[in-house]
């Protein structure tokens, strides 16, 4: 069956789920490669990828192509389903003999949810779908496809699931489907070197944080590992492949989580002379880290969270405040560059632990920073929690544009007031005279001046619209308050 992987056009400039661990729109435009769905096709020689947002691809765009196909693979995300299944819709309008497959978090959660939403989806592939997705398209039917959900006779039907892919030096490189179908210079991370692209050296994560989403409804907790020769001879061919290209990023939940693995997948990468970053956790030692310097690394992301113990134990974090604290001086010693993730509104959060991180955030100057609402995602423990507490608001998990809005709210805190946290962390960390002269530099360093400019005005777009979401629930508060006075 030719087929479409699409990961939709769920907003304008929506970094969707296809790519993202946190599906949002950002406040910079930023966008990830869909890297989930090039697995299955590059098993598929006559099929696409079309990854609408980064490439301006518009819903009436994306609906035009339905007749081009036979079975459509669609990668949706909480905050956008309902977009992806009136996409899914108007595309069998106009191919009514095209099968629609949805993958992704929301569908292993809630299948049978997902598939009464819309007669349009035929079937649903829970977790993992490669070679499922494969099978499909070339004949199995779907009473042999392992965790899928599908209508039969009226009833759905849930497939038992199989297991985790093992051996994923079987999989095809996704890199040649980039090649193949995606324009590299599409791809903006504000914190990364452009043109960049990214993959995969593993599958899921050993961590338990209540928050994370992959690990606990896709990819799972069993820590996969592709062979260091299989990785080092994918980023070889890429640097030959991608003309320009001036990073390649390693977009693991955890790369560097066994640090023997981590030293042997170095001294492979070492003699290709490249720049490369990754993901990393505050427990990697001086010397792991070293060896990721001396083989070409550059930079972090890191996720800090919370500059609160209790609130890290709460999220069950797996790391301490001092830890980040050695972690950030080893890498600062080494020149190797931090990007650090934080989060407003984790179980337990009060006025006293937001002000404890932002002040945390300041003493570990990290070199650029991500502060995100605490979003409580259906499937995760941190979901679970909300939802028992009366505390979770699925409906409005994103706005109009897919901007994320608070989800889960906290006895003596309201909406407006956790967006406001989010704001005074940004404009305390960057509004800092190191802090701002630091973005100014390296944007000079690395000649990337008009990329700062726009970056700059889209933060300020959305930082206006932050101050006016902030001040609408102030006054929707006075205004609630007013009234109870009254009828008091």
């Amino acid at each position: 069956m030719r087929t479409l992987f699409l990961n939709p056009p769920s907003f304008e400039g929506f970094d969707g789920g296809a790519g993202s661990r946190w599906p949002a729109s950002r406040e910079i435009e930023s966008y990830w490669y869909p890297v989930w769905l090039c697995y299955p096709a590059g098993m598929l020689e006559d099929s696409k990828v079309v990854d609408a947002p980064p490439h301006k691809i518009t819903i009436d765009q994306t609906v035009a192509m339905a007749n081009d196909f036979e079975l459509l693979v669609l990668f949706t995300s909480s905050p956008g389903f309902h977009v992806d299944v009136k996409i899914a819709e108007m595309m069998k309008d106009v191919n009514s003999k095209m099968k629609v497959a949805f993958v992704g978090p929301p569908v292993t959660v809630e299948p049978d949810k997902c598939l009464k939403s819309s007669k349009a989806i035929d079937f649903v592939v829970r977790r993992e779908f490669d070679y499922q997705i494969a099978k499909f398209a070339k004949g199995t039917p779907l009473s042999e496809l392992p965790g899928v959900s599908y209508w039969k006779d009226g009833d759905i039907v849930h497939n038992p699931e199989g297991g985790v892919i093992e051996n994923l030096d079987e999989l095809p490189w996704v890199t040649k489907v980039y090649k193949r179908d995606l324009d590299f210079r599409r791809y903006n991370v504000p914190f990364l070197l452009n043109p960049f692209i990214s993959f995969y050296t593993t599958r899921g994560c050993p961590a338990m944080c209540t928050f994370c989403l992959w690990p606990q409804t896709h990819s799972g907790h069993r820590w996969r590992l592709r062979s260091s020769d299989d990785v080092a001879a994918e980023c070889k061919e890429a640097l030959q492949n991608f003309p320009g290209l001036k990073e390649i990023f390693f977009d693991d939940d955890t790369f560097n989580y066994r640090k023997a693995r981590t030293l042997e997948l170095c001294k492979k990468l070492e003699p290709l002379n490249f720049t490369w970053s990754c993901t990393s956790r505050v427990t990697t030692d001086y010397e792991t880290l070293k060896a990721m310097k001396d083989s070409g690394c550059r930079l972090l992301i890191v996720g800090y969270e919370s500059g609160d113990e209790q609130i890290l134990k709460n999220i069950k974090k797996g790391a301490t405040v001092d830890m980040a604290k050695r972690f950030t001086e080893n890498c600062h010693k080494l020149g190797l560059v931090i990007h650090g993730d934080f989060i407003v509104g984790l179980p337990g959060e009060s006025r006293e632990s937001l002000r404890k991180t932002i002040e945390f955030a300041k003493k570990l100057d990290v070199e650029t920073i991500q502060v995100s609402l605490g979003h409580a995602f259906p499937g995760t423990e941190f979901y679970e929690h909300a939802k028992a507490n009366g505390l979770v608001r699925i409906e409005g998990m994103a706005d109009e544009t897919g901007h994320q809005l608070p989800n889960a709210v906290y006895p003596g805190f309201n909406e407006g007031e956790l967006m406001e946290w989010v704001e005074r962390f940004y404009s305390e960390y960057y509004f800092r005279p190191k802090a701002a002269w630091r973005v100014v530099k390296n944007a000079i360093k690395n000649n990337d001046i008009p990329r700062l400019y726009k970056e700059a005005r889209e933060y300020l777009s959305v930082s206006a619209k932050r101050k006016q979401f902030i001040k609408q629930q102030k006054e929707s508060a006075g205004s609630l308050q007013r009234v109870g006075e009254s009828a008091s």
